[in-house]
């Protein structure tokens, strides 16, 4: 679960094609942020909200030396890990989890609509609501005037849960503590009832549609990448505590999306079995695919396999520095990132994938901005 919650969990990375110029060095953002939202069009990369408060920054990707723009502050309770896409000019803000008030007891799912114009340097919520708690989701823009949104914690179970749990005295009433936790955490990944649609948000009616169920578990905390035509939904969260290793690609004609499984990244070196991650960084550089970091519990898989459905039970939350490559539809383990990392951004651009924020094992938000570029042989880093 989202990283600054206190039961804990995954943001959405977003990665896009773009166009971009080689840099010396990338700028750090002015303030940290992890479990944020972001968009990229063009050259253009947006960032901000989660453990960044109301904050929004821009940066031309073209002009790295202009660094990241402080832009117009978010109006309401700020989001974590809501989901979101750039279109046409504007950063469409969907979901995510916060407080209302800041002196409530217990963070709830939003089910608003916000959308930042660029051109005007302003917000606007938008007169609709999510059709499900989308805490965790991932956007794309499927044109100019539909985003698609994928994933997503059920607003009822999981407001429910958290007040619940943070209602009660865990040190005078610790059987009744437990409980919550242990009902709540020990379910099945179906029981959870996370969004299982393909939503689509059409802006130019301001509506809701679908374009179909997804056949596998919904997840939340997938890394998202274009590939040709397609979409890959890469790795992710099933349920609190437990990742998937599944790669899902998504095709869409008309007004269905179509999906199959694709070739998952390959088991760490030295496991049985491929934890999956939450939160990676993901996206293309030089004709090879990249996964870097996430987020995961090692032995949780195993534990699920066993029918220990509180599968993170008494497990060290890892963040990875693993790094995987896809080149010519093969997988392989390369070098690794300087430390581990997970819940940041993902920008593309020609030269690599520009790494944004997040958090390490220290669970506090970054600001620091790198490159990610592959060589033929292996990745390279450039701060």
């Amino acid at each position: 679960m989202f990283a600054n919650l206190k039961s804990g969990v995954a943001a959405t990375t977003l990665s896009l094609l773009a166009t971009g110029a080689m840099a010396d060095s990338w700028p750090d953002l002015p303030t940290a942020i992890k479990n944020g939202v972001s968009g990229q069009s063009g050259t253009t990369a947006v960032i901000g909200l989660g453990s960044g408060g109301d904050a929004l920054f821009s940066m031309d990707l073209a002009d790295p030396g202009a660094g990241w723009q402080a832009l117009a502050s978010f109006p309401g309770p700020v989001p974590s890990g809501a989901a979101s896409a750039l279109v046409g000019g504007n950063l469409y803000v969907f979901s995510g989890s916060g407080k209302v008030n800041a002196d409530d007891v217990a963070p709830i799912i939003f089910t608003d609509v916000h959308a930042y114009d660029l051109a005007t340097n302003s917000w606007a919520k938008l007169d609709t609501q999510t059709p499900a708690g989308l805490l965790g989701a991932t956007g794309y823009a499927l044109d100019d005037d539909r985003i698609a949104i994928f994933g997503g914690y059920n607003k009822e179970l999981f407001d429910q849960y958290l007040n619940d749990v943070l209602t009660t005295d865990k040190e005078a009433e610790p059987e009744k503590w437990q409980k919550i936790v242990d009902d709540y955490m020990g379910m099945e990944p179906g029981d959870y009832r996370w969004n299982s649609k393909t939503l689509v948000y059409t802006i130019s009616t301001n509506s809701w549609s679908d374009l179909g169920d997804n056949p596998y578990l919904p997840n939340t905390g997938a890394a998202l990448v274009e590939s040709g035509d397609d979409i890959l939904l890469i790795n992710g969260e099933i349920k609190p505590g437990l990742r998937t290793p599944q790669i899902k690609q998504v095709s869409f004609s008309g007004d269905t999306a179509s999906w199959q499984q694709v070739a998952p990244i390959p088991t760490k070196a030295g496991d049985d079995l491929s934890e999956g991650l939450a939160a990676p960084y993901a996206g293309w550089s030089n004709g090879a695919l990249i996964v870097a970091g996430g987020a995961n519990f090692p032995g949780a898989r195993a534990n699920a396999f066993a029918g220990q459905w509180f599968s993170h039970q008494g497990l060290t939350k890892t963040w990875n520095d693993d790094v995987y490559v896809r080149l010519n539809g093969a997988w392989k383990q390369v070098n690794d990132l300087h430390e581990g990392l997970a819940y940041g951004a993902t920008f593309t651009t020609d030269d690599g994938l520009l790494v944004v924020g997040g958090e390490g094992g220290d669970r506090k938000a970054r600001a620091d901005s790198f490159l990610i570029s592959w060589d033929g042989e292996k990745v390279n880093f450039t701060d």
